[in-house]
């Protein structure tokens, strides 16, 4: 199937993202019909309310009946058992993807459960929020956010191609690659981060922190995000998790050793070389208009 020829795109999830999915998809494919879902009545209420979707639906089953891309976007340890409820009444070739933070484990369980009468590719728009919630999703979350596919040697070449295809649409920049070297550089560069952001917090007193400056705040950002996603993520993705707070709590040792020290020079070079890091990150993305 291509694009074009696409007819129906269901998400079942209105979160943040997923909701912010469904209005990217009225917004640029009027004329794809938008199915929504959430198991919560309120959250479907809110969604009807809000405009979300062409179409919310009230039954799981009837949401995927004539759908030609499903894209999940629920937490990702639900996935196993909305795979095996969706197994048998997805459309053959439909295409399914999501949303989710990881992909080793997404793809194992489309692999054993979904079959080959559908077709699985993985989705990572990078983009979102501390915040959490359908009253947060706006239709430009997606706009110039990077958003990795990922695909084994197995994967159908269309669906993989309908799936960039389509993240493209949104305002997505696009990256395919397969799901261990996802998970391994996203343990690193998203996962690691929201860990050290939770351990700045832990390990400052409540009263000390109403001191904090801008740093701290920006700092400690991401620890807002909520506990079950994150406790999702990384119980998905432990063995990278665990190597890049290894990784870090190197770096912070030869930190902790210059400072005791008082080797002014090593202190120095390894600031300077954070520094550096950081200022060609921010070029690379300004350039690549990832950041505005």
């Amino acid at each position: 199937m291509l694009l074009k020829d696409l007819r129906q795109v269901t998400i079942v999830g209105l979160g943040l993202v997923g909701g912010s999915v469904a209005l990217a998809v009225r917004r640029a494919m009027p004329r794809v019909r938008c199915v929504g879902y959430s198991h919560r009545d309120a959250t479907r209420q809110k969604a009807r309310e809000l405009g979300v979707a062409d179409y919310i639906a009230d039954d799981l089953i009837e949401s995927v009946a004539e759908a030609g891309l499903l894209i999940v976007a629920t937490p990702i340890r639900t996935f196993e058992t909305l795979f095996e409820r969706l197994a048998d009444h997805l459309p053959a070739d439909c295409i399914v993807t999501d949303v989710g933070s990881t992909k080793v484990q997404a793809h194992r369980w489309a692999d054993a459960i979904l079959g080959r009468r559908v077709h699985y590719v993985g989705s990572h728009p990078i983009a979102g929020s501390e915040k959490r919630g359908l009253e947060f999703a706006r239709d430009d979350l997606l706009s110039g956010a990077r958003c990795v596919v990922t695909r084994r040697r197995s994967t159908d070449a269309d669906a993989v191609g309908l799936v960039e295809q389509f993240w493209q649409v949104l305002g997505c920049n696009v990256h395919t690659m397969s799901p261990a070297e996802h998970d391994r550089i996203l343990g690193y560069v998203s996962h690691v981060p929201h860990l050290l952001a939770a351990a700045l917090v832990n390990a400052t007193d409540p009263d000390q922190m109403r001191f904090a400056g801008k740093g701290f705040v920006d700092t400690s950002r991401v620890a807002s995000g909520p506990a079950n996603i994150w406790t999702d993520v990384l119980l998905t993705n432990s063995d990278n998790a665990v190597r890049g707070i290894h990784r870090v709590v190197k770096e912070l040792l030869r930190l902790q050793t210059a400072i005791r020290s008082r080797n002014t020079r090593q202190i120095e070079s390894l600031l300077e070389k954070a520094h550096q890091r950081r200022a060609e990150m921010i070029e690379f993305k300004i350039r690549n208009k990832e950041l505005l």
